[in-house]
This record gives structure tokens, C-alpha cells and sequence, in this order.
């Protein structure tokens, strides 16, 4: 039997491989995965809608690469899938580069520093049209010359710079005020996505090589989508280990909206909102694959809005996540999944007990609460407990015509409670001014300071009032802080 080498058409398949559903974030922050391969620095993402040809360019200063490792770069599937990798590689098939860039533009090209010698090659899809071969273009150093950043890349020890041009799906059909407009956006998805992604690699974990990115020269921050500062570990770290790797599994759960400044609220919501972006957060050698997901283990519920549970993978275990070429889906095994099925009850019930209490103790339940929450086999409703202290201190002084008009008035209030614009501002994570801890204690300060100070009522009476008040919602809630107010006010 005699076999048959049948390569595939160059230009049907690179135009045909350019389809595989990169966004513009996603194809830039592959490049940038190179570039942390490569134990650079710094990388600087510099785009221009200008001119004649509209550019993106990555630049890093990472260890560069000489004339045969350029070209193996370019090469389509240059790594297999099943060879072991370095612990810091970010790279899966061998693809990245050329289906990321391709996806983006027509034309590609790397330029590369090692040694102090530039190489510079290009893959150019209207000039493998013509020429119907997998035909490399390299690049002599009168057309290096003219590249973008290529000066910048000259004053490096070592470097590259990828080079995206004739950026076809993003101009195409555009004038040049719409170009302008269109590069702004996509460049705000980019800085949002590289913040997110590599905020690990940005802040400097321990144990990382830690990166400057720069987006047209400014900087871009760090997002910790755990706000690791202020947040709660709900358990202690559990560790999966699967043949010789370990899979490393760490809960959070996140500050009640009331806790949390707007912008720290948008920085943590994003454009979803916290409800959407619960969920795991899967890392693969500490770059964020994929994120705000239950893998069909748990629901997306307003009560568990607050849980995220960090899941750090080593590359060794690519195949049994089914890694995709685009490192943005994958999937756990099922040795993986049964653990996390616990895990995600456990911190499930945090994430709820927090967002319930809003960090309070679980007694604080036996409160006298302003509402009732009252459950009929028609469904729940919601009244105001005309059992609180302040209600019957008011219908103590009213005559019976006037009691009665107060009571149809507080059916009214709680038969007309606005829950659609309730619900639509706890979706939107809107901080309720409310439900701020520094203006309930501020009010309580003022009403401990009025009651001391009061002449028309005994000491026995202002006892009274001050023991009724601790177990009324919502100055109870904070027992540490009354006493301290307290004291503050019998001074």
C-alpha cells in the first residue's frame, strides 16, 4: 500500500482557521502568554487607527528568539499537544500565535532580537493567495525598517514585537471618525481583559515573575476578582491530586455590596454585575482560563451572588480539562467535579449567611425586626411589624381617629413596596444608602447622645429605652459598636 502526502491548501486553511471565534481581548492576551513564556517583563500593547495602515502591536522584552526559533514559531502547530511542557509555558497547541494574530488581521508579522541580531518574518494572506503555498515572507532590513515599535525593539538586550496590520474585520466598512471610535472600544475591552486575566502575573504573586503591561503607555492595574484584601476564606485549601499533579482549590466569599465603595463594586461586577460573576474561576499555571461559571454544579443565585472559588490547574493536566485552542473553555474531569460539588455547597451557605447578615452574627435573627416576612400558600409578603418599639411609641400618642388612619397607612407602605425597581437595583449591585453601616452608626450615635441627655424622663426610663433599642433592628446588629457609643455618650 503506498501512502499518500496530501498537505493541506495554505490558503484555505489559514482563511478558514481565522474563524475560530477569537475577540480581539482574547487574541491579544494569547500573545501576551508568549510573552510571560518568555520571562519578560514588560509588555507594551500599542495600537494606532491612524494613517494609512492601521496597526496592533505587542512589544516585550522577554528572551527574544534567533532565525530557527523564528521560524518554528511561525510554523502552524509548532509544539505538539502531548509533549510535556515547562512549568511557566502558557502556550497548549502551537497555534496561539497565528490563529490569535490571524483571527484579527491579514497580516502578521514577528520581528525578534536575540543575540543583537533582528529577524523578522510575515505571514501575509494575499500573498499566499497568489502564490497558493505556505510561502514565510523574510522580511530584509530595509522592510524592517519600516515596521512599527521596530526601534524600540532595537534598543532591547532582547525582545519581540508582534505586529498585527491590514486589520480587515475590524476597519472593514468603517470611515476614519468610525475607525477611530471602533479602536477605542475594542482597546477599553482589551485593558478590562489583560487586568482580569493576568492580575496575578500584574501584582507580583509570590512565586510569579511579575509584568508591566502598558496600553499606549499607561499602565494597566491589576483586577483581583476576589478582592483578596477584605474578602473571607470561607474553609482551608483543599488540594486534589490527580497522578503526580495537584489541583489547588481556594473559597471566597466577597464584602456585602454595603461594605464596598462604587468603584470597587464595578471593578468586582464588571459589566455583569456580581450576580453573573460568581462562580469558579479557573487558573492554568495562574493565568485565568475561564471564570464566573458553576460548570452546571450550582445555580446563579441572588444569595450566592457573593461566592467565588479560585481553582489552580497545572498545564500537565490540559487534556483532561479539554483545554480548547483558544484557552477560554474548559472542563473539569469528573474525579475534579466531585469535589467541587461540595465545595461549592459549603461556601454557597457563606456567600448566603453574609449577604442575609450582612457580616452580622447569626442571633442577631432574634431582633425585632421593622418588617415581617410572612409566608401564605399564596405566596410571601412583606408588612411592617407594628410591634416595633418606635411604631408604638407613635400610636401610643394618637387619638383612635388618628390610629386609625396610621394603620391603614402602614398596610398601604407594605402593600406597595416597589420590588421591581428593588429587584433591578440589586441586579445592577446599587451600594443602598440604607443599608450603610456608617450612617446606621452615625444615627444611633445621635439617638444614644438625645436619650442621655434628655430632662423629661428618669434614669430608669432612658435604661428602658436603651435595652429596647439593643435588640432593634437594625441599631442591635452591631452590639461591639453600641457599647462603645454608649459609653461615649454617658461621658
Amino acid at each position: 500500500m503506498d501512502d499518500i502526502d496530501l498537505p493541506p491548501s495554505a490558503p484555505i486553511l489559514m482563511e478558514s482557521i481565522r474563524s475560530i471565534g477569537y475577540t480581539t481581548e482574547a487574541a491579544v492576551a494569547d500573545i501576551i502568554d508568549n510573552s510571560i513564556s518568555a520571562n519578560a517583563e514588560n509588555v507594551k500593547i500599542r495600537f494606532s487607527p491612524f494613517g494609512t495602515e492601521p496597526f496592533i502591536a505587542i512589544l516585550d522584552d522577554g528572551e527574544g528568539m534567533n532565525s530557527d526559533e523564528l521560524n518554528e514559531a511561525m510554523r502552524y502547530g509548532s509544539t505538539s499537544p502531548l509533549l510535556q511542557r515547562k512549568d511557566n509555558d502558557l502556550g497548549r497547541f502551537g497555534l496561539g500565535l497565528k490563529t490569535a494574530s490571524m483571527s484579527q488581521c491579514r497580516c502578521l508579522t514577528v520581528a525578534t532580537k536575540k543575540n543583537s541580531k533582528i529577524e523578522a518574518r510575515c505571514w501575509d494572506l494575499d500573498y499566499i493567495n497568489k502564490t497558493g503555498k505556505w510561502t514565510l515572507r523574510n522580511l530584509e532590513e530595509n522592510e524592517q525598517r519600516k515596521l512599527p515599535l521596530i526601534d524600540e525593539l532595537k534598543k532591547l538586550k532582547n525582545g519581540t514585537v508582534v505586529i498585527w496590520t491590514k486589520i480587515d474585520r475590524l476597519i472593514i466598512g468603517l470611515d476614519d471618525t468610525s475607525i477611530e471610535r471602533a479602536f477605542s472600544d475594542k482597546m477599553d475591552n482589551v485593558r478590562e481583559h489583560i487586568a482580569l486575566v493576568f492580575h496575578r502575573y500584574i501584582s507580583g504573586e509570590f512565586g510569579l515573575q511579575k509584568i508591566k503591561i502598558y496600553l499606549n503607555e499607561n499602565i494597566i492595574e491589576a483586577n483581583d476578582p476576589f478582592f483578596t484584601k477584605n474578602s473571607l476564606v470561607t474553609q482551608d485549601d483543599e488540594k486534589i491530586r490527580i497522578d503526580r499533579s495537584v489541583v489547588d482549590i481556594r473559597s471566597y466569599v466577597l464584602p456585602h455590596p454595603s461594605k464596598l465603595t462604587k468603584e470597587e463594586l464595578e471593578a468586582l461586577g464588571g459589566k455583569e454585575g456580581l450576580r453573573k460573576n460568581q462562580g469558579f474561576y479557573v487558573y492554568r499555571n495562574k493565568r485565568l482560563l475561564v471564570w464566573a461559571t458553576w460548570f452546571r454544579l450550582h445555580r446563579k443565585e441572588e444569595m450566592s451572588k457573593l461566592s467565588r472559588i479560585r481553582v489552580d490547574i497545572p498545564n500537565s493536566l490540559d487534556d483532561l480539562w479539554t483545554l480548547d485552542i483558544k484557552k477560554s473553555t474548559a472542563i473539569p474531569p469528573e474525579i475534579v467535579r466531585k469535589n467541587l460539588k461540595r465545595i461549592v455547597n459549603n461556601n454557597s451557605t457563606h456567600s448566603k449567611r453574609t449577604w442575609t447578615y450582612r457580616g452580622k452574627k447569626e442571633t442577631d435573627d432574634e431582633l425585632i425586626h421593622l418588617w415581617d416576612r410572612i409566608s401564605e400558600r399564596e405566596g410571601i409578603r412583606y408588612e411592617i411589624n407594628k410591634k416595633y418599639p418606635l411604631v408604638q411609641i407613635i400610636k401610643e400618642k394618637m387619638d383612635k381617629d388618628s390610629l386609625k388612619l396610621f394603620d391603614r397607612f402602614l398596610d398601604m407602605i407594605g402593600s406597595n413596596i416597589p420590588l421591581n425597581a428593588l429587584y433591578a437595583d440589586l441586579n445592577n449591585d446599587e451600594k443602598f444608602l440604607m443599608d450603610d453601616e456608617e450612617l446606621i452608626l452615625k444615627q444611633l450615635k445621635t439617638l444614644l447622645f438625645n436619650i442621655i441627655s434628655a430632662d423629661d424622663q428618669s434614669f430608669e426610663e432612658k435604661i428602658e429605652i436603651i435595652n429596647v433599642l439593643k435588640i432593634t433592628e437594625p441599631y442591635g446588629s452591631y452590639p461591639d459598636e453600641f457599647e462603645r457609643i454608649l459609653q461615649d455618650a454617658r461621658r
